[in-house]
């Protein structure tokens, strides 16, 4: 029986900056259509993004919005917000030898590449209805 791993719950901003980087590597084309909903212990529904080390599984606290704003303003994603090849590349020097992370969206190794710059229109708005 596997053992439970112990759940984080943070804010972007104040995650160490390497899983920062590791979180930008898994979701090289943003986190908005990632984002999970879930009851937090006061029973209000709160969106975050899922990421899971192999030591520890992040909810990422953030809302549509504020998924959409965190890649406008990172330098590290272009102007169509897709994480930009040469950190990705630098991402992946760094981070490459740690099994948890499988990249998302088409991995630049896989030859299933031919819908990776559209993203499904219905995943994206599911989780921003309260922000609107």
């Amino acid at each position: 029986m596997a053992t439970s791993k112990p759940r984080i719950v943070k804010d972007y901003e104040k995650l160490d900056p390497d899983i920062q980087e590791q979180i930008k590597l898994m979701y090289p084309y943003g986190f908005a259509k990632h984002l999970i909903q879930y009851k937090n212990a006061e029973g209000k529904f709160v969106s975050a993004l899922p990421f899971e080390t192999d030591d520890r599984y992040y909810l990422v606290r953030m809302t549509l919005i504020e998924a959409r704003q965190i890649i406008e303003d990172d330098d590290d994603y272009d102007e169509s917000g897709e994480l930009k090849e040469s950190v990705k590349e630098e991402y992946e020097e760094k981070y490459g030898d740690m099994d948890y992370l499988t990249i998302t969206e088409g991995d630049t190794d896989t030859s299933t590449d031919d819908d990776d710059d559209e993203p499904d229109a219905d995943e994206e708005e599911e989780e921003g209805d309260e922000e609107d």
